[in-house]
Formats: structure tokens, C-alpha cells, sequence
């Protein structure tokens, strides 16, 4: 062999080394990659951790949001919850989705804080005030929200203390009974805080002007009238009867005589328009859940009665007499009817207030009955005109 052909093997030798390396090194390198999306990937679908930082939550929300094995649930310990006080807690939820969907559950003590939380994505569903579930949709140019059905009817009382010298709306001069007097609302923007306001405006009452509405929690409202610390608030159940229990007080005005037939929504069912997009299998067996368990709670009333204030106890720590939880369900009705032209009227009245820009509110697609009409459809019942 000359030396040409000896140097001819050499670097056909060379070049095989050099090409093989290099496709051994790509090959690696594709295999690591996919292993790092899969791993990424993985680790997106994992339900937040009910322990987790408010930074990790935030950073997961767009996937966690719709998970298919975690589904998030705000509710009030108010009777106008009723639904969720005994569905969530009893089982009936969990049961409708089987095991392959945890819920968790998440108290609130006013609607505008959850919704908060709902469009920050740390919720999916939520029962909330209809107030708070229309800012949630006008904040978020109607994209964030949808009510998928109702929850509760009535169950929101304007209650004065005796020492106030206010008597009741029925003996008239309402201007002059409630002139320079101090008044308290769950939260600013709150279903019953706007209700309060527009009241106070319609009888010629302008907050900071001539009368004074501040904002507490309603465990705080209950405490303060019965302390004599304001003259009277706006409260829903039960907080309207336990200030009726505990203070020295009385009903001003029960808000149904201000609605046609006094029927009014107070509690509606929502979700997040992202999670409705993405599961609304999960939705529906949640609204089917709802409607079930609203049907039980109007067949058993005194029994729903015990179950409620049990679940009031268990996560307030404070139970509610017989008498205030019976007091509660006499000026109210669980419904999955979201009673929609009282939650249109409601609107207007924030935007009259100025709590929702500076146009009329357009509440075009806030109402998405299609889930509950199915569920309406399949049992017999009367469907919903949203």
C-alpha cells in the first residue's frame, strides 16, 4: 500500500469519527430537550397546593385554572349559600364529579374580594352576590365571568337599632328618619352595600354629604350594633337575624318590598369563562349538583335547617340559634333561578352610584343558562330565559 492510500484511509477514518460524534451529540442533546418540555409539561398539569405562596399562585394560574383534576370553589357562610353550605360539605359535590376531580373550597366574607380572586384565576367557581359577579364581567370587558345559574331569592334586610331613633320605612319621612346618621355595608361595591347606597340616594342621602356608610366585614356589622357603635346597616341572612337576636334593634326595611312580587336575586352561581370553555362537563355535573340539592333544601327545610348551621359553625366557629336560622329562611328561598331581570336592574343602580364607568353596563352573555336548562330539560322542570 503507497502512501496515498495510506492517507486516503486515515481521513476517511477521521471523518467518519468526527460525523458520528457529532450526530451522537445531537441525538443526545434532542433526547434531554424532550425529556425537559415532558417534565414542564407534567408539572403544569398539578393542582396548586392549598399551602402555596401567593407568588406561586399567581405564576400557575393559567394553567391551574383549568386542571381537570382540581376544581376551586368560593362560597359565604350565608344562608343564601345554602346550597354550597350543605353540597360542599356533605359530599353531593364531590360525589357528581366522581374521584377523578378533587374540590377545594375557599370561605370568603364578601363578594368583590372573591371575584378578585375568581379573575386572578385562584377560583373557578364561585357563589357570589350578583353585584360583584357584574363588575367581575364589566372589569374584564366581559370576558372573565358568566352566571350559570342562581342560588338564593331575598334575604337582605336594612336592620336599625333602637337608639338610633329610627322607627321603620312604613311611618314615612324616610329623608328625615335616616338624616346625618351612620350606616354600615358588608364591603364597598358588595351586593347589599350597593342596595344600601342607592336607597340612601333615592331619598335624597348622599354619603360623606349628609349621611355616613362605612364598610365591615358582617361578623364586625353584627358586633357593632350590638355595641351601639353605628345606627344601622344593610346586611343578608344570617346576619340580619343575629343583629335581631343580639341587639337591641329592629327591621327598618326588608328589601323585598322594593322589588316586583319582592323577588330579587341575592346569590348567584358563577364560573370562570376559562374553566367554562375548557371543562364544561365539569360545569354541568357542579350545576346539576346545585339544581339537586336546591330541590332537597325547599323539600326539607327544617332538616336543611340544622345541616346549614352546622357547616356555619364548622367554619366560622360561631353557631346560630333555632330562632335566627328560622328567622333567616323566612325572609328567603334557595332558587337556581338567577332571576335575571332583578341582577339587570341591580346593575343599573351601581351604575347610577358610579361603580361601573362611565357608560350603561352591557350585560350581553353574563348570563349563560345553557348547562342549567339541560339539567332543567332532563328532570321535567320549566326552563330559563336568560
Amino acid at each position: 500500500m503507497n502512501s496515498g492510500t495510506r492517507l486516503a484511509i486515515v481521513v476517511a477514518v477521521v471523518v467518519i469519527i468526527v460525523i458520528g460524534g457529532a450526530a451522537a451529540a445531537f441525538l443526545l442533546s434532542s433526547h434531554s430537550a424532550t425529556s425537559t418540555t415532558s417534565s414542564s409539561s407534567s408539572s403544569s398539569q398539578s393542582p396548586t397546593s392549598t399551602s402555596s405562596s401567593s407568588t406561586s399562585t399567581t405564576s400557575s394560574s393559567s394553567t391551574s385554572c383549568c386542571s381537570t383534576n382540581l376544581l376551586r370553589i368560593g362560597y359565604f357562610a350565608n344562608v343564601n349559600h345554602g346550597q354550597a353550605l350543605i353540597g360542599l360539605f356533605n359530599g353531593d359535590y364531590q360525589k357528581a364529579l366522581g374521584s377523578s376531580v378533587t374540590i377545594k373550597t375557599t370561605l370568603f366574607t364578601a363578594g368583590p374580594t372573591e371575584m378578585t380572586a375568581l379573575l386572578a384565576g385562584q377560583l373557578d367557581m364561585a357563589y357570589v352576590g350578583p353585584s360583584p359577579a357584574v363588575n367581575a364581567f364589566i372589569s374584564s370587558n366581559g370576558t372573565g365571568v358568566r352566571i350559570v345559574a342562581g342560588a338564593s331569592n331575598g334575604g337582605a334586610l336594612f336592620v336599625v337599632t333602637n337608639s338610633s331613633g329610627i322607627k321603620t320605612a312604613a311611618d314615612g319621612n324616610i329623608t328625615g328618619q335616616l338624616l346625618h346618621k351612620t350606616f354600615l355595608g358588608p364591603q364597598l361595591g358588595n351586593t347589599q352595600d350597593v342596595a344600601l347606597r342607592h336607597y340612601l340616594l333615592e331619598n335624597h342621602l348622599v354619603p360623606g354629604t349628609n349621611v355616613t356608610v362605612n364598610d365591615a366585614s358582617n361578623a364586625n356589622i353584627v358586633t357593632a350594633l350590638v355595641g351601639n357603635k353605628a345606627d344601622g346597616a344593610w346586611v343578608p341572612q344570617p346576619y340580619a337575624s343575629l343583629i335581631l337576636a343580639k341587639a337591641k334593634a329592629h327591621v327598618f326595611l326588608d328589601e323585598r318590598s322594593l322589588w316586583p312580587g319582592g323577588s330579587f336575586s341575592t346569590a348567584v352561581l358563577v364560573v370562570a369563562t376559562p374553566f367554562l370553555t375548557a371543562h364544561p362537563d365539569v360545569v354541568a355535573r357542579i350545576v346539576a349538583a346545585h339544581v339537586n340539592e336546591t330541590i332537597w333544601i325547599n323539600a326539607h327545610l327544617a332538616q336543611a335547617a340544622t345541616v346549614m348551621n352546622a357547616t356555619i359553625a364548622k367554619v366560622t366557629g360561631l353557631g346560630i340559634s333555632p330562632a335566627a336560622m328560622s328567622g333567616s329562611l323566612a325572609t328567603l328561598s334557595l332558587t337556581y333561578d338567577p332571576l335575571v331581570s332583578s341582577v339587570q336592574q341591580m346593575a343599573t343602580n351601581a351604575y347610577q352610584l358610579g361603580f361601573l364607568g362611565k357608560t350603561p353596563p352591557n350585560l350581553q352573555g353574563l348570563f349563560d343558562l345553557t348547562i342549567l336548562n339541560q339539567v332543567l330539560e332532563q328532570r321535567g322542570l320549566p326552563t330559563i330565559s336568560s
